[in-house]
């Protein structure tokens, strides 16, 4: 298939657009959270300072490394450089009260999903645990405190059979558990072939309800169905678009197409669901459409895309532009 890219820039849109002869595509970036203002703001007092006073007065990011976003300016952010939640805001970022204590430190925070009741589960691979965010976020608990993982990451849901599917990197293998945190089933072992991995580390289920696996060292994407049944892969190590050199994110949009954050490429590459590469964005920088080792992603029902930048402290929030 054969693409024309095109980058325009205007005062308040960055975004690249990708031609074929079928349809016009473009993702535009729209805001970025802290905002730009606040951004500026926070650099001129010092984040430093307010670090050595104590939790309740951090108020920026530090290493931000996955997200739930939603409309645009609001979200949950996974800081693991402040081992702790944010929760965005009308433009402000605040630690929850109950998260400000000592005690309330992830040394390890990786992945997480959203529930339908509008809960969140996270994990922290160095506790080897999954976790609850309460619907009213006033709340964080232990998914099941009798499971067993080795070094949780990346964590679905698949709402069609109410499963949670997470990641186990230490363990080369996936966990599918109920609701309630019971493990179902496991599958998975070390190794380069078919349902072989090689420290995975991130989960998407599709819109097609499979589940699509970032197998990290062996710079490829798995494809399994609700049973976990191999089904295909794609992807390899290289350093062109289509290759992957440090993929670490993965989700879906609505239309099918899986989109992947590579860190050492500083981009987002997408594919659409038969693996086919179709076009990127982002590159190396700290203005805006630019990554700094980038790592989580998450697409929210109206396909607004959210890059946790983590060496540049910050999320950005971006729109698909589809057009059939």
């Amino acid at each position: 298939m054969l693409f024309y890219i095109n980058s325009v820039q205007s005062q308040d849109t960055t975004y690249v657009e990708i031609l074929d002869f079928n349809a016009t595509n473009s993702v535009s970036w729209v805001n970025q959270i802290p905002s730009l203002k606040e951004d500026n703001k926070k650099t001129k007092k010092g984040w430093f300072k307010r670090l050595l006073l104590g939790k309740s007065e951090i108020t920026a990011l530090q290493k931000p490394v996955g997200v739930i976003g939603f409309d645009h300016e609001e979200g949950i952010i996974f800081d693991q450089g402040h081992g702790t939640i944010f929760i965005a805001k009308d433009n402000k970022l605040e630690i929850p009260k109950f998260l400000r204590k000592e005690a309330s430190y992830f040394p390890s925070l990786v992945g997480a999903c959203i529930l339908p009741d509008n809960r969140i589960l996270f994990t922290d691979s160095k506790l080897n645990k999954i976790f609850v965010f309460s619907a009213d976020r006033k709340q964080v608990t232990e998914l099941n405190n009798s499971l067993e993982l080795t070094q949780p990451t990346g964590i679905a849901f698949n709402k069609s059979n109410n499963q949670i599917w997470v990641i186990e990197t230490g363990a080369h293998r996936i966990s599918i558990l109920d609701i309630t945190g019971k493990r179902i089933k496991a599958f998975g072992l070390r190794g380069h072939g078919p349902g072989e991995f090689n420290y995975p580390t991130s989960i998407c289920i599709g819109s097609d309800e499979k589940a699509y696996i970032v197998d990290a060292l062996n710079y490829r994407v798995q494809i399994f169905d609700t049973h976990g049944t191999f089904i295909f892969e794609f992807g390899e190590n290289g350093n062109g678009s289509g290759f992957f050199a440090s993929p670490k994110g993965i989700a879906s949009d609505s239309y099918g197409n899986i989109y992947v954050v590579d860190a050492l490429f500083h981009t987002v590459q997408i594919f659409d669901n038969r693996g086919n590469y179709l076009y990127n964005f982002g590159a190396q920088g700290r203005d805006i459409n630019q990554f700094w080792m980038p790592s989580g992603i998450f697409i929210d029902k109206n396909n607004h895309i959210y890059i946790a930048d983590s060496y540049n402290s910050r999320v950005q929030v971006f729109d698909l532009n589809y057009m059939e």
